[in-house]
């Protein structure tokens, strides 16, 4: 029996809500432009429950990495170099988690980057995917939930370019 929800995401098997597949359609004609964009809205408007559609309609045409900024902890923000480790820590932590398989040479250079001494740059970072999609069969889209909690933090920005 389908109930309302309010307070969490959606499951279309569970709960009652609103068919959001033209939605996610209209959503898919931007990934396949490669456009960079967000989802903004208040609270429970449905983003997750959107982001989560969009993962598994995206499947079917693209590597997806899920990933929830809350996750990163206020330490990750203290600097780029900080912003960069901690990013590597996430990817490294959901490994298992994400759909498609984090190939062995990039969980050890992402493994690398949260063990550096030295201080890191967004590039440090972007080379790692840049290589990482090069390889890849298939084109890999990043999905990040959450991304307000990164927004009044200045090395976000950099990353956001």
């Amino acid at each position: 029996m389908k109930v309302f929800n309010t307070t969490a995401m959606c499951i279309p098997e569970e709960h009652y809500m609103v068919d959001i597949s033209e939605r996610v359609k209209e959503i898919k004609k931007l990934v396949d432009a490669k456009k960079y964009f967000t989802i903004n809205r208040a609270r429970q408007y449905g983003k997750t429950t959107t982001l989560t559609a969009l993962d598994t309609f995206l499947s079917d045409y693209y590597d997806v990495i899920s990933l929830d900024f809350q996750d990163l902890t206020d330490g990750s923000y203290l600097d780029e170099s900080s912003f960069v480790k901690g990013l590597a820590q996430v990817l490294c932590d959901t490994r298992d988690s994400i759909e498609i398989p984090l190939p062995d040479e990039f969980y050890d250079s992402f493994q690398t980057l949260t063990a550096e001494d030295k201080s890191l740059v967004m590039n440090d970072i972007f080379r790692i995917f840049d290589r990482w999609c090069k390889q890849n069969a298939k084109p890999i889209v990043l999905i990040i939930d959450e991304v307000d909690t990164a927004t009044n933090n200045q090395v976000f920005s950099g990353f956001s370019r």
